[in-house]
């Protein structure tokens, strides 16, 4: 069974977006999701309030946090370790995946090729990367397709996520793991790489689990 799971999603809590958090967890259960990963940016205790709605949600969808990290270089998605504890801003991102890595998290750039706050070609020096954000929701799909690219070059798996800064943008991008998705397996999920990242704008090219609101859409 397909695992739905959009990775990067930011709120109110990010400090850029009005997006209330419950309301975005509400359109990933609408529209189909089974988890939604909220990411602010350079604060993992920032989602700290989304612990509530993760219980108040625990039997409709899987509600997971992360951060939206800035190295040096760029932006890049953590997972599995509190930053705030570990990391200052502006660490290059060598010394990032070092300290992540040492503690048993995963370091994911994010829209790599975007240009403002991206990482680029420095991913291909970058030693530690567990994947990269292959279909962000905010980027033109040609960027996209360069993250993708880069990520095959590379040999690494890539992710999907909506980057979005308001509900309704929830589940434009997301990653489809194989198999179900837990708070307890996550980290080695995402080390395994067995998953891909979706652009359901590119709707044609989309494949959904059966019965999802999101396969009705595609009709």
């Amino acid at each position: 069974m397909a695992f739905c799971l959009d990775l990067h999603v930011h709120s109110w809590l990010s400090g850029d977006s009005e997006a209330d958090p419950e309301e975005s967890i509400m359109q990933a259960i609408k529209i189909g999701l089974h988890g939604i990963a909220f990411t602010e940016h350079y604060s993992y205790e920032a989602s700290e309030p989304v612990e509530k709605l993760r219980e108040k949600y625990r039997n409709d969808i899987l509600v997971l946090r992360g951060v939206e990290f800035s190295a040096a270089e760029g932006h890049c998605l953590i997972f599995g370790v509190n930053t705030d504890k570990l990391l200052s801003r502006h660490l290059s991102i060598a010394e990032v995946l070092e300290t992540v890595n040492s503690c048993g998290g995963v370091v994911i750039p994010s829209h790599p090729f975007r240009g403002i706050n991206s990482l680029g070609d420095a991913i291909k020096r970058a030693s530690g990367i567990c994947a990269i954000e292959g279909h962000n929701g905010c980027n033109l799909h040609s960027l996209n397709l360069n993250a993708v690219k880069a990520a095959t070059a590379l040999l690494l798996p890539y992710t999907g996520g909506s980057d979005a800064h308001d509900s309704a943008s929830v589940g434009l991008c997301y990653t489809e793991f194989s198999g179900m998705v837990t708070p307890g397996n996550f980290i080695d999920l995402l080390k395994a790489g067995h998953y891909r990242g979706v652009d359901t704008r590119k709707i044609s090219k989309v494949r959904f689990p059966n019965n999802s609101p999101l396969q009705k859409s595609a009709s």
